[in-house]
């Protein structure tokens, strides 16, 4: 079965991912401590957590770049240590810093990385070509990308990751750095790869960009995944929605207060002038909103909240997404040996 035949079959199976018990440790810090994960194919799964998390090694494992000290994973069926050379060809690897040559041009990059790939000089050009312009960067394919900004080198990045076209792509905090305006053209990017084929395994510690894009998360704190499943699954997890209202007259306030806790059967509480009580069921807004009416009290704002995914964090984890415990970086020696 040559390449082309492989990724074929790939793109057919149903599991991307299938990781099972993996472990690494470096020196004494056990820095993946029993991850399981299985991402469907065509889908993007999120892997959110804190820098020093274990998201990073977990992926260089799964990419061939670290052998697991114990457990296994496979990769559209291939073992990423027995068949390593198989799952090579399967994906692609985009870093948390760019890999491109600064002392190139975009164009040259592309077409240097097109080649090493075995592609024509032909084919590496009209690849390049198509890159460039998928990733808006044709006005710049010229420029030394030492003119380049942070947003520019991510998006190069990305796309020489995509030159084989692989059906399985890694993105490791892919946003890191970036203006909100690049960031969401990255999201868009993204979206884009997983309708034309593409599984989209992304690692992240913005807990808006697993919102926006993951299909399912992976919570992974201390080298364990403490919690997985869809945005809403995570959400209703940690509890109930929360409603939130304003009444026009101050006045009105302790009265409202108490037809939320008579229609709702919950215990309330003001602050700042604004009720909130937990929500089980939205439908009962109905009930309260005519009952609100008929004791004649006027709102000036209401609202039902789920709750954020940071609370989601908070609660699993007991601290912060944001909090930094600097990860232990993996070999360059390894890196460089698995290049994808």
């Amino acid at each position: 079965m040559d390449s082309l035949q492989r990724k074929e079959a790939a793109q057919q199976g149903e599991w991307a991912v299938q990781a099972s018990g993996l472990v690494k440790t470096f020196g004494e810090n056990r820095a993946v401590d029993g991850v399981n994960l299985n991402v469907k194919a065509g889908s993007i799964y999120g892997v959110l957590g804190p820098n020093g998390a274990g998201k990073t090694t977990t992926i260089n494992m799964l990419a061939t770049l670290l052998r697991p000290d114990a457990g296994s994973a496979k990769i559209f069926g291939y073992d990423v240590v027995k068949e390593s050379h198989i799952v090579r060809q399967l994906i692609g690897v985009t870093g948390q810093f760019a890999s491109v040559d600064e002392t190139l041009s975009a164009t040259e990059n592309l077409i240097i990385f097109s080649r090493l790939l075995g592609l024509s000089r032909k084919e590496a050009r009209q690849k390049s070509d198509e890159l460039l312009e998928e990733f808006g960067l044709t006005e710049a394919a010229k420029r030394p990308l030492k003119n380049f900004s942070g947003g520019m080198r991510r998006r190069l990045d990305l796309a020489a990751s995509l030159i084989a076209q692989p059906p399985l792509i890694f993105l490791d905090e892919p946003t890191t750095g970036l203006d909100p305006r690049t960031r969401s053209q990255m999201w868009d990017t993204i979206r884009r790869l997983v309708d034309t084929g593409s599984t989209i395994l992304l690692t992240t510690q913005y807990l808006e960009e697993a919102d926006q894009l993951a299909d399912r998360i992976a919570v992974i704190d201390r080298g364990r995944v403490v919690a997985e499943g869809t945005v809403d699954e995570l959400k209703a997890s940690v509890g109930t929605s929360s409603l939130q209202l304003s009444v026009t007259n101050p006045l009105d306030i302790e009265q409202a207060r108490r037809t939320v806790e008579q229609v709702l059967k919950v215990v309330s509480t003001v602050v700042g002038g604004k009720i909130s009580a937990p929500m089980a069921n939205a439908d009962r807004v109905t009930d309260l909103l005519i009952s609100l009416r008929e004791a004649g009290i006027h709102l000036a704002e209401m609202s039902v909240q789920k709750p954020t995914l940071d609370e989601v964090f908070l609660t699993i984890t007991g601290h912060g997404v944001q909090e930094n415990d600097a990860e232990i970086s993996t070999a360059t020696s390894h890196k460089q040996e698995a290049r994808v």
